[in-house]
């Protein structure tokens, strides 16, 4: 018999993406479904969902979920079920799922995703009739809410379930101000620091951490690492306290969408055993983003330009990535600053700098199959998914040594060439002269086209896709159902 589960998340691919955990949600459906599980998608109802759903229906409906009207609706996501909140006054409004037209956080996000948490609860304990579920599972601070309101306010009458939450990035919390918290709908005890209270505050994630049955991360590094002050950002108490129930369960792919042998958005298809063909695409990449045609190394970024991202130190390091042979194409916003310091670059190193900002989801197919080396000089970075992608195309990773980087890197070290495994490059540090170090390496390798060819293989045939993810997130339900039967 199969598992039901509902998975509740604030984005999902292809129907609205920001980040890596629309990428995660998305692919679980598939991935579980080869272990016996039934995932249902649960979805805000954005515009840019809504005008992508196509065919719904209405299956349930709130005269007032924390104070505003809202409908059930059910679709699909490719082939698996889907449900989406259509809550207008929540979610009907120009801009992204989180933040305004000009990058400004919506106020009442408080308000949005504890209402979104709160039906998620309702639904997981049987509000919907004919959906039953055994277990929910709760992705980053837009659903941290829904263990609170499953333990501590559940469905009148309704069936008990256990949760899990799941910390993508454990540097976003959802957290707001106590004079929220009478109007979660939550009982006065869960006032406490055993419930949704955080610093004087109340913090989402916090809340379910504390509450939900298990607390996975996305990489076994990273769960180890958020036991730390350095990592944990105020929470590694909370962690250390729970870590019988932290699990680090690295993430996979969808290699059926990212897979260089069947890749629409490439000017050429190739395998491990086809190499050459890759030179057709990084040709196409230089006229993409104007650069000199040359034999020399292109590495390419894909990234938010932010300070967790190491952007900043990536900016310092341009100079010396040029000069010493190198070309640098960048797809990526974020930061301001940051922007105008890339932008400068390109303007300093005509036909070796090239800078896109925004986000283009062909053109990141792109970069990564006409590319040589992928650059990703994160501070921490849970699993990431940019490192992966590269492997699978060939475009060598030059990573630093922290969460989900180093469980899928292999380091290019003098003992890992000799054993001929090495997939990649790390640097041990997050500063100019490590990087700078980094991508030295990385050009006296490309010149080496034996080694390089051999870093490109290995990462090629390695596996990262879902079937070991999906296999040890199946275990895990099942032990969880297990406890509570």
């Amino acid at each position: 018999m199969s598992l039901k589960v509902l998975s509740v998340a604030s984005e999902a691919a292809p129907l609205v993406k920001t980040g890596g955990l629309a990428d995660v949600a998305g692919a679980l459906p598939a991935a579980l479904a080869a272990q016996g599980v039934e995932v249902t998608t649960f979805l805000p109802g954005y515009p840019a969902v809504l005008a992508k759903l196509g065919k719904t229906r209405a299956v349930h409906k709130w005269d007032a979920l924390l104070g505003t009207p809202a409908r059930l609706l059910a679709g699909k996501l490719g082939e698996h079920p889907l449900l989406v909140l259509d809550a207008p006054a929540l979610f009907a409004r120009e801009g992204g799922p989180y933040a305004d037209a000009a990058g400004r956080d919506w106020d009442d996000n408080w308000r949005r995703f504890a209402a979104f948490a709160r039906a998620a609860a309702d639904i997981g304990g049987g509000a919907v009739k004919g959906r039953s579920f055994d277990l929910v599972h709760a992705h980053d601070w837009q659903a941290g809410m829904v263990p609170a309101y499953l333990r501590l306010a559940p469905l009148a009458g309704g069936r008990g379930v256990p949760s899990i939450i799941t910390i993508h990035n454990m540097a976003f919390q959802g957290y707001f101000p106590a004079d929220i918290f009478p109007q979660l709908g939550l009982p006065a005890s869960a006032w406490t620091v055993d419930g949704v209270e955080s610093y004087g505050g109340v913090g989402f994630l916090k809340a379910g951490m504390q509450l939900a049955d298990a607390i996975t991360t996305v990489s076994p590094t990273y769960a180890g690492e958020i036991r730390s002050v350095e990592f944990g950002m105020g929470l590694e108490g909370l962690i250390l306290a729970r870590s019988n129930r932290v699990h680090g369960i690295l993430n996979g792919i969808d290699t059926a969408e990212w897979s260089p042998a069947t890749d629409p958005h490439l000017a050429a298809r190739y395998t491990a055993g086809k190499l050459a063909a890759r030179a057709k695409n990084k040709r196409a990449l230089e006229q993409a983003f104007g650069l000199d045609r040359d034999d020399g190394p292109l590495f390419i970024v894909v990234s938010r330009l932010t300070w967790q991202k190491g952007m900043d130190v990536l900016a310092e390091v341009l100079d010396h990535l040029v000069g010493i042979g190198g070309r640098l194409a960048l797809l990526g916003s974020g930061d301001g600053e940051l922007e105008a310091r890339f932008l400068a670059a390109a303007a300093r190193h005509p036909g070796r700098v090239g800078v896109r900002i925004g986000y283009d989801e062909a053109l990141s197919h792109r970069l990564q199959g006409g590319g040589d080396a992928i650059l990703i000089p994160s501070r921490f970075e849970p699993c990431g998914l940019t490192q992966l992608y590269g492997l699978a195309y060939g475009c060598v990773p030059v990573v630093s040594r922290t969460g989900g980087l180093a469980d899928t890197v292999i380091d290019a070290n003098p003992a890992a060439l000799a054993a001929g495994v090495a997939t990649g490059l790390q640097i041990n540090a997050v500063n100019p002269a490590a990087l700078a170090s980094g991508i030295s390496r990385a050009v006296a390798l490309y010149h080496q086209p034996g080694a390089w060819k051999r870093l490109q293989t290995n990462g090629m045939k390695a596996d990262f896709s879902w079937g070991a993810s999906g296999a040890a997130y199946a275990g895990l339900y099942r032990q969880l159902i297990g406890e509570q039967g």
